[in-house]
């Protein structure tokens, strides 16, 4: 077996390839996901990149005021929580493992949700509702945070992806 030797692409060949915007899509509302979310659109923009966060269904409780920054981490139907699924579904357990994350943030001096997404739309990242999500739990522009830029269709959605470089990230 011959082996290959991979080579750096050409400046012409990385430039056409470069990531110039992120889309991220994100759907659900524990206390993991939406930080995945955040790192991933304030890393972009650190890079450079254009950043816009899309939140739908349960992912709209990041962006919720009474929410936001009370997120929980999944004990039941976790399968990175390493206690049974019988033990994750005990009263108290789910704030358990949430104020044991919590903490190991704090060290890391990891912002709360609406902080870290004050820092996203200051370096100039964008932040969408989905209208069909919205609808559906009865939300209104007001129970919202002050920093999103609107609550839009998919078709907006997808609208926001145009452009060569752009990738869509779905958390």
């Amino acid at each position: 077996m011959e082996a290959t030797t991979l080579t750096q692409p050409t400046p012409a060949v990385a430039e056409k390839h470069l990531v110039k915007k992120v889309l991220i899509i994100c759907a659900r509302g524990t206390l993991e996901d939406v930080y995945a979310a955040l790192v991933m659109a304030n890393g972009a923009l650190m890079e450079g990149m254009e950043a816009k966060m899309f939140f739908t269904f349960f992912g709209l409780d990041a962006i919720r005021k009474e929410k936001q920054d009370h997120l929980h981490t999944a004990t039941v139907g976790n399968p990175a929580i390493p206690i049974p699924t019988m033990v994750g579904g005990l009263p108290g357990m789910e704030a358990l493992a949430s104020a044991m994350m919590r903490k190991e943030m704090d060290k890391l001096d990891i912002p709360p949700v609406s902080e870290f997404m004050e820092m996203i739309v200051a370096g100039g990242g964008e932040i969408y509702a989905c209208k069909l999500a919205a609808d559906m739990f009865k939300l209104e522009r007001e129970d919202l945070i002050d920093d999103l830029v609107d609550i839009i269709t998919v078709g907006d959605m997808y609208a926001l992806a145009e452009g060569d470089g752009t990738q869509i990230i779905f958390i």
